[in-house]
């Protein structure tokens, strides 16, 4: 595989959180070595992972929940970054991950497509001419004044994702998105993401849905404990994962 193919590139990565919120780390704690253990209220969500990407290639990150499906997405968005090891990412990224954390409350539906497209970088002449389209595909046309805290939850997910889906970005963060809203929305979206990828787009896609993993993924990522444990075909992923699930405890 040559270079200019590889989207994401993430190696050796590892990062750890405190299970006391109130924890803060030091400077010495930030300027420390690789080799520097947890202290004891701290863990690794993530480490010692390997992962290489190519352009086009749709990838279904399976696991339990607390294994570190979400935070492998949040590294590759850039929203978090790792204690230890790279990651390398080529192109901008279309994250649907806690969508709706970005919005606004007291801001109008229409103020928010704007901020937050804006935010994502869109410019206000690429939102002006996808405007009615989001609102459209969104099926909010009767509440595009209204404050975005008024919307139903279900209202909030199809504007953000309607929003996050116009994005040009050539890979696309998927993370339990379409575990939420109507049967009817959910079609939409699957027709959405389909369209994103007979573009080309790169996928990740985080689903405790076996029947979506299938459906858009041909790679799958199997996460236990933070550590990688398979990473192959999406239907052999998935077949471990499920013999693990349902294996019985140990006596």
């Amino acid at each position: 595989m040559v270079d200019q193919e590889i989207a994401i590139a993430v190696s050796g990565v590892g990062i750890r959180f405190r299970r006391n919120r109130r924890g803060r780390r030091s400077f010495k704690d930030l300027l420390a070595g690789r080799s520097r253990r947890s202290r004891p209220n701290e863990f690794w969500a993530l480490r010692g992972v390997d992962v290489t990407v190519a352009r086009g290639e749709s990838i279904g990150v399976v696991g339990r929940n607390g294994q570190g499906k979400s935070t492998l997405l949040k590294l590759v968005a850039g929203v978090v970054l790792p204690d230890e090891g790279t990651i390398s990412v080529t192109g901008g990224v279309a994250p649907l991950i806690e969508i709706t954390g970005g919005f606004v409350d007291d801001l109008s539906v229409r103020d928010n497509v704007y901020l937050t497209a804006g935010l994502h970088g869109m410019t206000r002449a690429q939102i002006d001419a996808r405007f009615d389209e989001i609102i459209g595909f969104a099926e909010i046309e009767d509440f595009v004044d209204t404050p975005y805290k008024h919307l139903s939850s279900g209202m909030k997910v199809r504007i953000a994702f309607s929003v996050i889906s116009q994005l040009d970005e050539p890979i696309l963060l998927v993370d339990e998105v379409l575990a939420v809203g109507d049967r009817a929305f959910k079609a939409k979206c699957y027709a959405r993401i389909d369209e994103m990828l007979a573009g080309g787009r790169t996928l990740f896609f985080v689903s405790h849905n076996e029947k979506d993993l299938r459906r858009f993924c041909e790679r799958g990522l199997y996460l236990d404990k933070g550590a990688l444990v398979l990473d192959g075909p999406i239907g052999d992923v998935l077949d471990r994962y499920n013999d693990d699930y349902n294996r019985p405890a140990a006596s």
